[in-house]
């Protein structure tokens, strides 16, 4: 993802998860922690918090089994380490990127 993109639209927040437009929506008035802008027409402009935010929702609910009520009260508790759990997983995908090109480069040696 191009980190210097300012906004990300709905249709491109909901791919990077794999999930629908309509369950980004849904979490939006869900939890507190989504407050994409909106332009003159209405749509949705998701900054890089949000997406984060999405993320840390997606991960409880989605891939820990927590139900919403839970995940907010885990969010609520934990946001602090929620996040910088979030910012490990991310420096860990960039260097398993980078792991992989480096592979990649020396096969061809």
């Amino acid at each position: 993802m191009n980190d210097i993109k300012r906004y990300y639209s709905i249709s491109e927040v909901a791919e990077m998860l794999g999930v629908s437009n309509s369950l980004i929506r849904f979490w939006e008035t869900e939890f507190s922690v989504i407050k994409p802008n909106k332009n003159s027409r209405g749509d949705r402009r998701f900054t890089r918090k949000d997406i984060d935010n999405l993320k840390i929702i997606y991960h409880l609910v989605k891939e820990k089994g927590f139900t919403l009520e839970g995940a907010k009260r885990e969010i609520k508790a934990n946001k602090n380490k929620l996040n910088e759990k979030q910012r490990t997983i991310k420096r860990l995908r960039k260097l398993k990127g980078f792991l992989e090109e480096l592979r990649g480069e020396l096969d061809k040696i």
